[in-house]
């Protein structure tokens, strides 16, 4: 189970690393969103399975095929949180922020990520959530994970481990939307997300 869920941590930081940023710019700027559409629902259209034959053929056996097949999968539910979280943001609250002098990192960083934290955190829950149960296909190029004992177990007609792989991989599933969940409300109820406010208070 280790091995399956360190791969999955890998699959979905290399997709946040490339998909956050580009979300959070386009949120920010309101720029790019036909793009954001387009980009989204292309990659979401396009089979899991299908890919990583294509890769696992070009590319060989190994880990990478399947990586960068599932990078393809992470990253439309990242990018939509992150866009979707930051251009949520009341433009008052912004607008405030700029008023007194704060820069456009400083504003992202102080104002719009933390009151965008729970759809990013969504878009981040989705993602894992995916990977981790689509994470069975690596061991079709290669002998990694628990999809190992599933594709073992249907070819040898070994029904127990086939059922145990993929009770594996069930817990495994609720226990990472266990712990985002957690992580969600936890934001949700920290008072220190609001940094900033256009709100008046007369004595």
């Amino acid at each position: 189970m280790s091995e399956h869920l360190v791969f999955t941590v890998v699959v979905v930081g290399v997709a946040a690393t490339i998909a956050l940023p580009v979300g959070v710019v386009i949120g920010h700027t309101r720029r790019g969103t036909t793009l954001v559409s387009a980009a989204t629902g292309a990659a979401r259209a396009m089979p899991t399975l299908g890919l990583l034959t294509l890769l696992g053929l070009g590319l060989g056996i190994g880990l990478v095929a399947p990586a960068i097949a599932l990078i393809v999968l992470a990253s439309p539910s990242l990018l939509a949180g992150a866009y979707a979280g930051v251009q949520s943001v009341d433009r008052q609250t912004v607008d405030a922020a700029r008023a007194m002098g704060m820069s456009e990192p400083a504003i992202i960083r102080t104002v719009e990520l933390p009151l965008a934290a729970p759809l990013i955190l969504g878009g981040l829950r989705s993602a894992t959530l995916q990977v981790v149960a689509t994470a069975t296909l690596a061991a079709y190029t290669s002998n990694t994970g628990l999809g190992r004992y599933i594709f073992a177990g249907l070819k040898g007609r070994e029904y127990a481990e086939l059922i145990g792989g993929s009770a594996l991989i069930v817990a495994l599933a609720l226990l990472l939307d266990g712990i985002f969940a957690l992580v969600q409300r936890v934001t949700l109820r920290d008072p220190h997300r609001l940094p900033v406010t256009t709100e008046r208070h007369h004595p």
